[in-house]
């Protein structure tokens, strides 16, 4: 399958009321290129799961500040003020995860399990409406995996296979989320032959990604 396609031919993939996971840490690790399509696409009534909402003004942070996000799944929101807004005013629905507990929920459903038991968030707020399990007198949540109908990562380098290499900390949650992704598109800041990404720099094999499409 020909996997290098068009920014304009992977934005035209998401559809009103898709389940997206974003890749990245703040902007860093984000698909920037993507974002403004679809902001200008108008689709609607997404879910984002991101380890954050970023800024008004960048990635992912575009589509909740244009109102067309209906829920976010996140660690924190505190960078975006129009989250904030919204989920104040109900009209963004937020689920608060912890970072490592979002990490390990979206690394579950890549790797074909149930679930994860976690002690975070025993006795809070977190736990409600949750199963408790206890494992040898202790008690643990159970948190369920986190899947997607698409995943938009971004990448520093890909080849034309799709293995993809990411710079630093930008790989934050992508190689997590290229495995818990119906569809999976990457963002790539430089494409090249197949081959040239050193094996052992590569962080995600190409069998998990879709499409890829050059960073303008």
């Amino acid at each position: 399958m020909a996997k290098l396609v068009t920014v304009q031919e992977a934005a035209s993939m998401v559809k009103d009321g898709m389940t997206i996971m974003v890749g990245g840490f703040l902007s860093s690790g984000g698909a920037s290129c993507i974002m403004d399509l679809l902001v200008e696409k108008g689709v609607k009534d997404l879910t984002l799961i991101c380890n954050d909402t970023t800024f008004p003004d960048r990635t992912h942070g575009k589509l909740i500040a244009n109102k067309q996000v209906k829920k976010v799944i996140c660690s924190h929101i505190g960078t975006n003020p129009c989250t904030m807004e919204q989920m104040n005013s109900g009209e963004l629905e937020v689920e608060f995860v912890p970072q490592g507990t979002l990490a390990e929920r979206i690394r579950a459903k890549g790797a074909g399990l149930g679930g994860v038991l976690t002690p975070t968030g025993i006795g809070t707020v977190v736990e409600n409406g949750k199963e408790i399990i206890k494992v040898d007198g202790k008690d643990y949540l159970l948190e369920k995996p986190l899947g997607a109908d698409l995943a938009i990562l971004g990448a520093s380098v890909a080849d034309k296979c799709g293995n993809l290499f990411y710079k630093g900390t930008s790989q934050n949650f992508n190689p997590l989320m290229a495995m818990a992704a119906d569809v999976v598109i990457a963002e790539a800041g430089q494409i090249v032959e197949t081959g040239k990404i050193e094996p052992e720099c590569v962080h995600t094999p190409g069998i998990f990604v879709d499409y890829i499409y050059l960073k303008k």
